[in-house]
C-alpha cells in the first residue's frame, strides 16, 4: 500500500466524537443529519431549551427587569454565559475536533513515525479507543453526575443564581424558572462539560497506546519533536471547551463584583491558577509522548555524538596530520557535507524537544482562558492598564 492511499485509509484516523452514544441518540431524534454534524442546529436546540423557559416564566412573573427583584434574572450574568454562550461553544467544538483528529492521526503513518511493521498493532489501539468511545458505561456515570450534582439540597435550594426565582413557589422554594434553570439548564452544561472531559481522556488514552508502540522517531526532524510536532495542533479543539468554562467563571465573578462588592484583584491568584490548570490539563495527551522522544534523544546524543566525533577526526587527520586514509567514505557521504553540517546535525538533536508541546499548543488554550477574564477585570480595571499589564507579560 502506497502512502498516499494509507493516508486516506479511514481505518487509520479516528473521530473523536462521531459514533458516541449522545452522537447515536441524538441522530435517532433527529438533531444529527445522516450526513453531517448538525452542530448549529444542536447548538440552538440545547441553548434554548436551557434557556427560553427560564426567560419566559421570569418574565411572565416579573423578575427579569429590576424591580420584580432585588437581582432580577437579566443581573445573572452567570445563568446567560452557560446557557447562551458556553453550552453553544461546548456543541460547536465538536466540529473541528472530530476532523481534526481523524485528519492529523493518518499522518502518523504517511510521515513513517508508524513503521509499515507496526501498521496493525496501529490498527488494533485506533479499533480499541472507537471501541471506548462507542461505550455506553462512561455515559451512565457521567449522567449519573449530573443527576447527583441537581439533586444537593445545597445546589437545588441554596443556589445563589435562583435568588430571583426564590419564593415564587410554596415554602420560599425557586418557582418553575428557577427549578428549570438547576435540573435542566445547569445540568445540560455540565453534562457537556463532562463529555469533553471524556473525551480528553479518550484522547490521553489514545495517544499513550500510540506512545507505546515502536515508533520510528527522527532526533534530526526540523520540527523539533523528532517527527511528532504536527500533533501538538491536537490541543487546539479543547480551546473553545476553555473559553466555555472560562465565560462561565468569569460571568460568576462579574455578577459578584457589580452586585456585591467584589474586588477583582482579590481573584487574581485563582484567575492565574485557572489559566495554568487548564493549560496543564488540555495538553495532558501529548505528555504520553515524553518517554519515547526523551528516550530517542538520549540515544541520538551519542550516536551523533560519535558520529560528528569520528568524522571530525578524519578530517583533522587528513588536513592537519596530512595522513592518507584508507577508508573515507564519511568524510565523502553528500548527506554528512563538511564539518559545519555535521554540527549542526548534533546540534539540531540536542536542541530536540521532549514533548511535542510548542507556542501553537499553548497559545490557543492561555488565550481562551484569559480573554474571558479580561472582560470581567475590565470591570473595575481601566482596559489601558489591562492591555499594559498583558503587553508586559508578553514581552
Amino acid at each position: 500500500m502506497t502512502s498516499a492511499a494509507r493516508a486516506e485509509d479511514p481505518s487509520l484516523g479516528l473521530a473523536l466524537v462521531r459514533g458516541d452514544l449522545p452522537f447515536r441518540l441524538q441522530r435517532r431524534l433527529g438533531l444529527i443529519p445522516p450526513d453531517g454534524l448538525g452542530l448549529v442546529r444542536r447548538a440552538v436546540f440545547w441553548s434554548m431549551l436551557g434557556w427560553l423557559p427560564v426567560v419566559l416564566w421570569a418574565w411572565h412573573v416579573g423578575r427579569v427587569l429590576p424591580g420584580g427583584a432585588a437581582e432580577p434574572l437579566l443581573a445573572h450574568f452567570g445563568i446567560h454565559a452557560r446557557l447562551l454562550v458556553a453550552v453553544p461553544l461546548l456543541i460547536l467544538a465538536e466540529g473541528p475536533a472530530n476532523a481534526l483528529t481523524a485528519r492529523l492521526l493518518p499522518e502518523l503513518v504517511r510521515s513513517g513515525i508508524v513503521p509499515p511493521s507496526e501498521v496493525p498493532a496501529y490498527r488494533d489501539v485506533l479499533a480499541g479507543v472507537a471501541r471506548l468511545r462507542d461505550a455506553t458505561l462512561p455515559w451512565i456515570v457521567i449522567v449519573g453526575v449530573v443527576l447527583a450534582f441537581a439533586s444537593v439540597p445545597e445546589a437545588l435550594h441554596r443556589a445563589h443564581e435562583v435568588d430571583w426565582a426564590e419564593g415564587a413557589a410554596p415554602g420560599g422554594q425557586p418557582g418553575f424558572g428557577g427549578l428549570w434553570y438547576l435540573w435542566v439548564g445547569r445540568s445540560i452544561f455540565l453534562a457537556l462539560l463532562l463529555s469533553w472531559l471524556w473525551r480528553l481522556v479518550l484522547l490521553t488514552v489514545l495517544c499513550r497506546r500510540i506512545a507505546r508502540l515502536d515508533l520510528a522517531i527522527v532526533p534530526t526532524h526540523p520540527d523539533r519533536s523528532g517527527g511528532l510536532g504536527f500533533l501538538d495542533r491536537l490541543a487546539t479543539p479543547f480551546a473553545p471547551v476553555v473559553l466555555a468554562a472560562g465565560t462561565v467563571l468569569a460571568s460568576r465573578w462579574a455578577h459578584d463584583a457589580v452586585y456585591h462588592g467584589l474586588a477583582m484583584q482579590s481573584v487574581r491568584i485563582e484567575m492565574a491558577a485557572f489559566i495554568v490548570a487548564c493549560v496543564l490539563l488540555f495538553t495532558l495527551p501529548l505528555l504520553a509522548f515524553a518517554g519515547p522522544l526523551k528516550k530517542a534523544k538520549k540515544q541520538a546524543l551519542l550516536d551523533y555524538g560519535a558520529l560528528v566525533g569520528r568524522h571530525g577526526r578524519l578530517v583533522h587527520e587528513r588536513w592537519i596530520e596530512g595522513k592518507p586514509l584508507a577508508d573515507d567514505a564519511v568524510l565523502e557521504a553528500p548527506e554528512l557535507g563538511p564539518v559545519a553540517d555535521t554540527a549542526a546535525l548534533f546540534g539540531s538533536v540536542k536542541a530536540m524537544r521532549t514533548v511535542p508541546i510548542g507556542k501553537s499548543t499553548v497559545l490557543p488554550l492561555a488565550a481562551a482562558a484569559v480573554l474571558p477574564l479580561l472582560a470581567a477585570l475590565a470591570i473595575q480595571v481601566p482596559a489601558k492598564d489591562l492591555l499594559l499589564t498583558l503587553l508586559k507579560a508578553l514581552v
